[in-house]
């Protein structure tokens, strides 16, 4: 609740004192922490990891610089330390710089206050200042310029605090202020965050003031950038306090609750399209195989966003079906999978390899990873089958398609689709045997994904045209596309 105060004289009585932002936000912790509060509860897999060092950091009041790929929640860690400011403090109403009234920063705004002098409060909310670093961020837009103007028509000095247009960062005081992608700031830039972050004044057109600006920094950067576009100087990283590493997710568990906190889904999507557990893993899996892609660029990173906007694109795919269909309720499909294309390819920096594979070359590819990968998880190793190391539990399915195809087209009915793979000879009692469940739909989308697998490690063909998908013979399929070169 907002306090009720409105004079300095109240406030003075109030017991009120002002506390630098870094014991604000340390014992605030402290209090969470005694609580077993956590905090970022929506930052999943770094509470082993990041988060420990962020807390580190805070009580040993540094300022930090959170240093990671895309897609890490760097920026979501800056703004969640808002949550660890006090809820109101208390500001001189139209300071520009919000000053507390007990302890303000200019003389100017001292000479003025009084026992009656009216006070305002300020909302954690509002004391968050974000800036990304661009190429054309300049000295004035942070810092500070002369206003020659007001200089003449109050007839002062260009020295005098009045005189000042003052930059984000002064206007950021008792705030915490993020600068995100820091190594795009030009150097000459990043030289004038040298004294704020170490003394605390500033100079403006060789103009020093001694003003003592109360702010908690946190950083973000890619360490991509520190060879491609720009880096952080040598002096600057010197006074940044903690460097914290961040990373992607350890586990696909992590990776899935991430995608199922951050999809944005209508409640209509979730009323007309259940997702499979299967189909689900396989986003998942697919961000997996591009950070470990040869035609990836691994610097640039595979972004969080690539499973998050795909697991949407996956869940329109099936969207559609149903309305074209009539189908509603309806199950994702592992054909459905090929709808997530364009998430692939607008997230992904492409080497000279990918390239020459193309985009979408490229996104089959990472699919049909993702397919092999779960596939030895759930399925026995095809390979040990191979080598007769194992009894050969494929090849009923196998045997099936030496005789006849199967064509899964995306606009099938949920009927037609449960039909044409209860068709395929063996293929109901391998899933049974590995893969069991209760639930009819779940059942038919393992079959469907067996015979994705079985694909992807070589034992059946398939062919992709269009979104619609065929299996064949191996052999078969072979000598078809030979006849077609």
């Amino acid at each position: 609740m907002k306090p009720t105060i409105q004079t300095l004289r109240e406030l003075r009585e109030s017991g009120y004192t002002p506390k630098p932002i870094r014991e604000e936000l340390r014992a605030n912790l402290i209090a969470m922490l005694d609580r077993r509060e956590p905090l970022f509860p929506e930052v999943v897999g770094y509470g082993d990891t990041v988060i420990p060092q962020v807390q580190r950091a805070v009580l040993a009041g540094h300022s930090m610089n959170l240093l990671g790929l895309r897609g890490q929640a760097k920026t979501r860690m800056a703004r969640g330390l808002v949550d660890l400011l006090d809820e109101w403090v208390p500001v001189v109403p139209g300071s520009v710089l919000n000053e507390d009234p007990m302890a303000p920063l200019l003389r100017s705004t001292a000479e003025q206050l009084h026992d009656d002098h009216p006070i305002g409060w300020m909302h954690r909310s509002e004391r968050y200042v974000e800036k990304l670093a661009t190429p054309d961020v300049s000295v004035a837009d942070l810092i500070g310029d002369v206003d020659p103007i007001k200089a003449a028509n109050l007839g002062l000095d260009y020295s005098d605090e009045r005189v000042i247009a003052y930059g984000l960062i002064p206007r950021s005081h008792r705030c915490i202020f993020a600068i995100n992608e820091l190594p795009d700031l030009q150097p000459r830039i990043q030289v004038a965050l040298f004294n704020i972050l170490q003394e605390g004044d500033i100079q403006i057109r060789g103009f020093q003031m001694r003003l003592a600006l109360d702010l908690q920094f946190v950083f973000t950067a890619n360490p991509e950038d520190y060879t491609s576009r720009g880096a952080i100087i040598t002096p600057l990283k010197d006074r940044i306090q903690s460097q914290i590493l961040t990373h992607y997710p350890r586990s696909i568990e992590d990776s899935l609750a991430i995608t199922a906190q951050e999809a944005r889904l209508t409640a209509e999507q979730h009323r007309r399209v259940v997702v499979t557990p299967l189909a689900a893993e396989l986003v998942e899996r697919v961000a997996v195989a591009a950070r470990e892609s040869e035609y990836i660029d691994a610097g640039s990173g595979v972004s969080a966003r690539l499973s998050i906007t795909a697991y949407e694109l996956l869940v329109a795919a099936a969207e559609l079906r149903s309305h074209l269909t009539g189908d509603a309720p309806t199950n994702t499909r592992i054909t459905d999978l090929l709808g997530i294309i364009p998430a692939i390819t607008g997230k992904v920096e492409l080497v000279y390899e990918g390239e020459q594979e193309g985009p979408e070359g490229v996104a089959v590819h990472l699919m049909n990873q993702a397919f092999r990968s779960l596939f030895a998880e759930r399925f026995p190793d095809p390979e040990l089958v191979r080598r007769g190391k194992m009894e050969d539990v494929y090849a009923e399915v196998v045997a099936h398609f030496n005789d006849e195809g199967l064509e899964l087209l995306r606009m099938d009915s949920d009927a037609e689709h449960a039909e044409k793979l209860e068709a395929v000879a063996g293929l109901s009692a391998l899933v049974d045997r590995y893969l069991p469940t209760e639930d009819a739909e779940a059942r038919r989308g393992a079959m469907e994904f067996a015979l994705h697998g079985m694909a992807a490690h070589n034992l059946l063909g398939k062919d992709v045209i269009d979104g619609e998908v065929s299996f064949s013979d191996l052999m078969g399929n072979l000598f078809s596309a030979d006849d077609e070169d």
